[in-house]
């Protein structure tokens, strides 16, 4: 009775699933299974059948839209072990110009046992239900800016400026008292469809503020979202985003592999005597990296203690006293001696900060739930 690990490849979509299998042994078989309905029930069938003999089964998938439920269910079967893959990281012949669903999960099957693929952090289902809230107010935040801007495109167009400050209750209230002098009805009609959809998507984006706000105190990473907020340009929307994105960040064993994990290091392209170093790789999670750009330029102010930073241990408060002289004090020489655009100086500063968010993390992080180093994006 064969005990050797079977790798399987699985290339999901939404209704179905293909599976290919690599055989453990060197220059083992690799084949084309088939095609099954991506179902629960279906998938237990699967499983059941390729572990015929006991054979422990090593499989992936790559991460999508389908999201993390087959991960779950597979990983909670007895013998057999799940892994989500980064579709980013896994390797491609440049060559190759034939993509088809059947030949993505033989590729997969192939890369497994070879263990050229990287996986990615799966979340619980907890932590994935904070990441999608603090996501549908991004995607609220989305909606009110383009509503923001049609309005403001409205009133180009019909040459009628505004002398304060735009987006404010009084301008608001302006909006809802202007009646456009040579404006027709449709006009009319329009703006104020407008003005609707803005009170609309504001009212939603308030909502899940609010909502944010009530359920992160019961959160298992309620004591990181708190303890980054002493750092400057950290309220509870970025905090939480940082929070929900990555995860624990002492996962990472040292502050560079979290800069790389987010796309905040220079890509490089050397070969030979010559060194060619481009922009940011850009990898990883944007959302994090926006989240840490936004905070970035509030370096570019003069140093300040930041606020409420008392409230903080010791511990915490003095890194962020230390990010906030360090991190402004850098701005101003980028900028001021070195001559690098206020652009490239708060990349800079973003790559720094995601050093004192690692070091945050470990100074407030509860020492027994300290998580395994990990390699994973």
């Amino acid at each position: 009775m064969s005990k050797d690990t079977l790798y399987v490849g699985l290339d999901t979509d939404k209704k179905h699933i293909d599976v290919a299998l690599a055989e453990e042994l060197p220059g083992g078989e690799v084949r084309y299974w088939g095609k099954i309905a991506n179902e629960a029930s279906a998938v237990a069938r699967l499983v059941k059948r390729l572990q015929a003999g006991g054979r422990p089964l090593e499989m992936c998938y790559e991460a999508g839209p389908c999201g993390y439920g087959l991960h779950r269910l597979l990983n909670g079967k007895p013998g057999v072990r799940c892994r989500v893959v980064a579709p980013s990281m896994t390797p491609r012949r440049p060559g190759d110009r034939v993509k088809t669903n059947r030949r993505d999960s033989i590729a997969l099957a192939r890369l497994l046992r070879a263990g050229e693929l990287t996986a990615v952090w799966v979340p619980d289902a907890t932590h994935e239900a904070m990441r999608d809230l603090v996501r549908g107010r991004g995607a609220g935040v989305a909606d009110l800016v383009r509503c923001r801007q049609r309005i403001a495109g409205f009133l180009l167009r019909q040459d009628i400026r505004y002398a304060g400050k735009p987006w404010t209750k009084k301008h608001r209230v302006w909006l809802g008292q202007l009646v456009p002098a040579r404006a027709l009805p449709a006009h009319r009609l329009m703006l104020g469809e407008a003005l609707q959809a803005l009170d609309e998507a504001t009212a939603r984006r308030d909502r899940l503020t609010d909502h944010i706000a009530e359920r992160v105190p019961d959160w298992s990473l309620a004591w990181l979202v708190d303890a980054l907020q002493a750092l400057r340009g950290f309220a509870l929307i970025n905090a939480a985003t940082v929070a929900v994105e990555i995860g624990d960040p002492r996962r990472f064993a040292k502050p560079s592999q979290l800069m790389a994990y987010l796309g905040l290091v220079p890509s490089e392209h050397s070969t030979g005597n010559s060194v060619r170093r481009g922009g940011l790789t850009k990898t990883g999670n944007g959302h994090t990296r926006k989240a840490l750009i936004e905070a970035a330029w509030t370096y570019s102010r003069p140093a300040r203690a930041p606020r409420g930073s008392a409230r903080h241990p010791p511990a915490v408060a003095a890194i962020a006293t230390k990010a906030c002289h360090r991190l402004s004090l850098r701005y101003r020489r980028l900028t001021n001696t070195r001559g690098k655009r206020p652009v490239i100086a708060v990349a800079a500063i973003a790559r720094e900060l995601s050093g004192f968010v690692w070091a945050i993390a470990h100074a407030a992080g509860p020492a027994a739930a300290t998580p395994e180093r990990s390699t994973q994006r």
